[in-house]
């Protein structure tokens, strides 16, 4: 029997730096441990379609082996919304702006560096390195790879407990 696929999603604003490098990495960690039902993905509050991920981003991920040259840009929308099970969001704007479109997602809507706590506006976002050196864009990775290896465990037993 195999397991319900469960989609874990990533939120920043441009959807080009920051959630693109969540979703390298988790896809990176997963991989690494033969986890095939989780699928992971990523889109931003003001993000248009279609780009890439900054050349930061990608040299960033590059370093630590994990290719996010294909990456393509989307826009978030309901519909985004309503088909993750997780939606891990890079700031607490980026919370409000889901919640604001769609309140159901208040149960499955958290701040990355909160996971797996309930979303509170005072906890801390991530950074936005856009426009930034490279160094910038390799503190951020480095940032964004500690909190997943920490939360990878709290995400794959919520995947397993879905199918329940």
């Amino acid at each position: 029997m195999s397991k319900r696929r469960f989609h874990v999603l990533f939120v920043c604003t441009g959807n080009t730096c920051r959630s693109p490098l969540a979703e390298g990495i988790l896809k990176n960690l997963l991989k690494s441990k033969g986890i095939e039902h989780i699928e992971v993905s990523s889109a931003g509050t003001a993000g248009l379609d279609n780009f890439p991920a900054s050349e930061n981003a990608v040299l960033a991920a590059g370093v630590w082996g994990v290719d996010i040259n294909n990456h393509r840009s989307r826009p978030i929308n309901g519909r985004i919304i309503e088909s993750a099970d997780l939606i891990l969001a890079m700031s607490p704007e980026h919370v409000n702006y889901i919640l604001n479109i769609s309140n159901s997602a208040k149960n499955k809507t958290f701040l990355i560096k909160g996971f797996p706590k309930s979303f509170s506006p005072h906890q801390e976002g991530i950074h936005d390195p856009i426009g930034g050196p490279l160094d910038l864009y390799n503190q951020t990775y480095l940032e964004l790879d500690e909190i997943l290896r920490r939360i990878e465990r709290d995400i794959i037993d919520m995947a397993e407990s879905s199918g329940d």
